[in-house]
C-alpha cells in the first residue's frame, strides 16, 4: 500500500538508508573513505581537450553523485580527503596528478562546495523525481564553473573568455549526459528502495 518509511522521509538521503545503527561512525567513515576513491578512481577516466590543459574525467560526475547520495557533510568530507591526499602528493587527480600547480585545481575546490551544496538539496528531495534531479545536478555543475574558470584563468594567465572557451564550452555536451545519467540513477534507487522497505 505504501513504501517503507525510511526512503520517503524527509531529510534523509540514499546512504542513510544503510542498516548500520550501531556502527553509525564506522560506516560513515566507509563511506567518506570511499568517496574519495571513488573520485580518484573516476579522475583516471580522462579525455585530453585539444587546446585546453583540463580534460573531460569522470571526478566531477563521481562529486556529484557522492553528494547526493552521501549528503553534505560526508560529501565534503570525501571531496576534502580526495583533495588533501591529492595536494599531498598522491597521483589520483585527473590523468595521475598531485599537487597545487595544476591550472584545473580550481574545479577540484569546486567539487568540494558542490558536493555539500547538492547534499544538502538531496536532503530535501532534490534527488527523488527526474525534474528535481536535473535542476540538483545543474547546480552542482554550475557552482564547479563558477569556481574552476576563474581559477583556471587566474593560474594560466588566460583572460576570463580564454578560460570559458577552454575551460566550460567543451565540456557542455559530456555534462547534458551525466546529468541525463543522474537523472535516470537517482529517482531509480529512490524506487528500488522504496518497494524493498
Amino acid at each position: 500500500m505504501s513504501t517503507a518509511a525510511a526512503p520517503v522521509r524527509s531529510g534523509a538521503v540514499l546512504a542513510d538508508l544503510l542498516p548500520a545503527a550501531r556502527h553509525r561512525y564506522a560506516v560513515d567513515a566507509a563511506l567518506v573513505l570511499g568517496g574519495a576513491a571513488l573520485t580518484g578512481i573516476a579522475a583516471q577516466i580522462a579525455v585530453p581537450v585539444p587546446g585546453s590543459p583540463v580534460p573531460v574525467t569522470g571526478q566531477t560526475f563521481a562529486a556529484l553523485l557522492i553528494g547526493t547520495a552521501l549528503g553534505a557533510r560526508r560529501g565534503f568530507l570525501s571531496i576534502a580527503l580526495y583533495a588533501l591526499v591529492g595536494m599531498a602528493g598522491m597521483p589520483w587527480f585527473a590523468e595521475a596528478s598531485s599537487g597545487w600547480s595544476m591550472p584545473s585545481l580550481g574545479y577540484v575546490f569546486g567539487m568540494l562546495l558542490a558536493a555539500t551544496v547538492v547534499g544538502a538539496l538531496a536532503r530535501r528531495g532534490g534527488d527523488r523525481s527526474v525534474p528535481r534531479t536535473a535542476a540538483t545536478m545543474v547546480l552542482g555543475s554550475a557552482i564547479i564553473y563558477a569556481i574552476g574558470v576563474p581559477y583556471l584563468a587566474l593560474s594560466t594567465g588566460m583572460s576570463l573568455s580564454a578560460a570559458v572557451a577552454a575551460g566550460l564550452v567543451p565540456f557542455l555536451i559530456g555534462d547534458a549526459l551525466k546529468a541525463a545519467l543522474a537523472m535516470g540513477a537517482l529517482p531509480a534507487a529512490w524506487k528500488i528502495l522504496g518497494r524493498r522497505g
